[in-house]
């Protein structure tokens, strides 16, 4: 009698095991947003012009011709260099607003991309910086944070270069939206004056500039750019794309 009741014992206890193995547990969870790959966004900053002449070009992105490249990644550890490409033959690198900057993507939820558009009238010229290079006449607010900035932060330029609000403006991205930051560049030209200017994202005072840049659960391999001014038209050929996710 005593081994039946162990064994009506155990078939009970195996019972509501099996019972308990039949809850459903909590769905899955593979495609619900998540953090961005990687401890660091290693947002690269290329800048070209052409010899002789002032015409200046800026890359995040690899251009979708790859002669513009920029070594813009998601991994492990910080970049130690700049990365760029050498350019077309006629348009080559250079200095001093090429720069990098890494950023770590665990310090809080949003990255605040900051994109500073300066001009010069002199020359005809527009340059575009998004990386803070440390404060000072061409820093920006670049950052990650657990608050989203609203105002975009530039510097005033020096020389002959002064800030266009117009065309300046901040973008918070939601890290936890989505396992893509879609880094997006859109290249304009105005053919009179020799003059190309970079958009990473939409002017908040000038919406025909505009870029796809975004958190998503998709990777995006076009850029989705604004139509320009009539002046300024799109150069799909210099604008580019670039899907970033865990590594």
């Amino acid at each position: 009698m005593r081994l039946k009741g162990r064994v009506r014992t155990w078939l009970a206890a195996t019972a509501a095991t099996a019972a308990l193995l039949l809850v459903p547990g909590p769905p899955a969870t593979a495609d619900s947003p998540r953090p961005l790959a990687g401890n660091y966004l290693n947002l690269h900053q290329c800048v070209y012009a052409p010899t002789p002449g002032v015409d200046y070009i800026t890359t995040v992105v690899p251009s979708r011709d790859g002669r513009f490249i920029a070594g813009t990644n998601t991994s492990a550890a910080p970049d130690q260099n700049l990365s760029c490409g050498n350019g077309d033959g006629n348009y080559t690198p250079i200095r001093p607003w090429a720069s990098f900057q890494s950023l770590d993507l665990s310090a809080g939820r949003y990255l605040n991309l900051h994109q500073c558009v300066y001009y010069s009238e002199l020359q005809h010229d527009h340059l575009t910086v998004v990386v803070s290079r440390g404060g000072g006449e061409w820093g920006t607010g670049t950052n990650v944070s657990n608050t989203a900035d609203t105002t975009v932060d530039c510097g005033p330029g020096r020389g002959l270069y002064y800030l266009v609000p117009l065309l300046s403006s901040v973008k918070a991205l939601d890290l936890t939206a989505g396992r893509y930051l879609n880094l997006q560049q859109c290249q304009y030209y105005y053919g009179p004056l020799a003059d190309h200017f970079t958009t990473v994202i939409t002017p908040a005072g000038d919406g025909r500039y505009s870029t796809g840049t975004k958190v998503s659960n998709t990777a995006d391999t076009t850029p989705t750019c604004g139509r320009g001014n009539g002046n300024f038209t799109l150069i799909p050929l210099l604008s580019g794309t670039k899907a970033l996710s865990r590594t």
